[in-house]
């Protein structure tokens, strides 16, 4: 008998044909209807433990609705359920997971995730970025198609995959305030990380029979952070000569993904922009609502809608439980469970067909048998009743075992080692007491043979040597010191010494940057006018 189960004992799967009838559950009373009235057949796939938390607002009810079809699909996994969220984060846990959760996540290693309410104020920590950033979960993958006219979009021809950076850029959440006026954040971009995620992009297109790769950045401003993204899209790329590679400013890539994303196919990008360009995405394809997300690690993995938590329309019975079950389905594909996930999947499409559909799911207005809205519970039946069916009009999937899944993750290739000489050091002030050229006669005073100052920026603008007097400014001020002279070496003694007199002089310091030359190169940006 093929069934669910909260503990992670053996569940028996003999080689035969069962159907859902058979089919029995014991993670809730409310996910034991079988419809003993539509009696599917199913070929049985390894029982798999996952791990499984209802979120808050909406997410418990789109994750019934989803264990629902699960469970009446045959599905053979061993559900071990945890609580996240709200309810964690007001009890003390600051990042809104309880440290016994980290042994089923370690135990299963896969994780289906309702979405979460992050309280406001601070001191609470995205739980989405813990765990991405814990389990090392660097991609994610989020397929956008339209559904059209059964779904309404200006796009019929909409059929894309966005691959994310998931664990870097300023998600890395450091951020400072650092003056009266002025707060920072910081944007990391690692090697191994731009790597890990090009070739993923790569080796995903490879395998979905994909022709086109496109890299969004924004490297015409951020040239060292941006630039090297878009430098290892390309190192990478060489290693793919049968597909197309392309680079997009993220700017006019964003207004090229709302207008015609029927261009694109495979796009990669740092974590921020794709955080935005998959929201786009998915709306520009018929709703938010049906953008489910696989978060991919070398040895986790987990699963849910793109979606929010919804309060708002939380417990009114009309939530789109889609983008969780599109997730849930990317997760049967990722266990081995490809009959399962085309049955699922099948099914949705047929209900689409034939014209179920929640709210925020608004059919082409040329569609002559569109039905009303119908609630949650509702939508969710319709696809159970649909379970063995395929769609008419829409192109029916079937899954397999892709290359992807089988292949082991090259990961990273160290580069060659570049030599690294220290030749200046930026010092960040908190001050509001003059001009520019105030500042820098009291800096220039601290000046020998060691350093000289070059420059002073305010937010990033150059305002001395030769600003002008129109630039604003506030409180917080760069002042670049380089060595004196070409050949001159400093060390961080020389810094410490520098920074003592700064001190003295009674300036407030707040944060320092060295400035390094790889292999006689500049591993730091000019300044605005510099």
């Amino acid at each position: 008998m093929a069934s669910f189960s909260t503990n992670k004992g053996l569940i028996s799967s003999h080689p035969a044909i069962y159907s859902t009838s058979s089919a029995t559950s014991t993670l809730s009373s409310s996910f034991r209807n079988n419809n003993k009235n539509n009696q599917r057949t199913f070929v049985t796939e390894s029982p798999v433990p996952i791990t499984v938390a209802y979120g808050d607002g909406i997410g418990p009810e789109i994750m019934e609705s989803t264990m629902r079809i699960l469970t009446a699909a045959g599905a053979n996994l061993q559900p071990d359920v945890i609580e996240i969220g709200e309810k964690l984060y007001k009890e003390g846990h600051s990042s809104g997971i309880a440290a016994s959760s980290w042994e089923s996540l370690r135990r299963t290693k896969v994780f289906l995730k309702a979405p979460i309410t992050t309280p406001s104020g601070s001191g609470y920590k995205s739980l989405n970025v813990t765990i991405r950033k814990t389990l090392g979960l660097f991609a994610n993958v989020r397929p956008c198609r339209s559904y059209y006219p059964f779904i309404r979009t200006q796009h019929p021809d909409m059929n894309l995959v966005i691959i994310r950076e998931n664990e870097e850029d300023t998600y890395a959440g450091i951020e400072h305030r650092q003056t009266q006026e002025v707060t920072q954040c910081l944007k990391l971009i690692t090697v191994p990380g731009c790597e890990k995620i090009v070739r993923y992009a790569f080796e995903y297109a490879t395998a979905y029979g994909k022709k086109k790769v496109t890299c969004f950045v924004k490297d015409n401003i951020m040239k060292i952070t941006d630039g090297l993204f878009y430098r290892v899209f390309e190192e990478v790329g060489k290693e793919y000569p049968n597909i197309q590679k392309e680079r997009m400013i993220v700017d006019i890539g964003a207004a090229r993904l709302a207008d015609s994303p029927a261009g694109f196919e495979v796009l990669v990008m740092p974590n921020l922009y794709g955080d935005i360009m998959s929201d786009i995405a998915a709306q520009v394809s018929g709703s938010v609502g049906i953008g489910g997300s696989a978060n991919i690690g070398e040895g986790f993995a987990m699963f849910e809608a793109i979606h929010g938590s919804a309060p708002l329309i939380a417990g009114k019975g009309i939530a789109n439980p889609s983008g969780l079950l599109l997730g849930a389905i990317s997760m049967l594909v990722h266990i081995r469970h490809p009959k399962t996930a085309s049955k699922i999947k099948n099914a949705w499409l047929k209900t689409l067909e034939d014209g179920y559909r929640t709210e925020d799911m608004l059919p082409a207005k040329d569609l002559a048998d569109a039905r009303p809205p119908v609630g949650s519970k509702e939508f969710t039946q319709a696809i159970i009743d649909r379970l063995g069916e395929k769609p008419v009009k829409l192109t029916p999937v079937e899954y397999a075992l892709r290359d992807l899944v089988d292949k082991p993750f090259k990961g990273y290739t160290p580069r060659p080692f570049e030599k690294k000489d220290l030749v200046g050091i930026d010092v960040f002030l908190d001050w509001k007491k003059g001009t520019p050229t105030d500042l820098a006669e009291r800096l220039s005073k601290f000046c020998n043979d060691k350093f000289e100052l070059k420059l002073i920026t305010n937010r990033g603008v150059k305002v001395w040597p030769e600003g002008f007097p129109e630039t604003f400014c506030t409180d917080h001020w760069r002042c670049r010191f380089k060595a004196a002279k070409k050949d001159t070496t400093v060390d961080n003694k020389d810094v410490v010494e520098l920074l003592g007199k700064v001190h003295s002089s009674g300036l407030d310091f707040i944060k320092t940057e060295h400035l390094y030359e790889f292999n006689g190169k500049p591993g730091y940006s000019l300044g605005q006018g510099e």
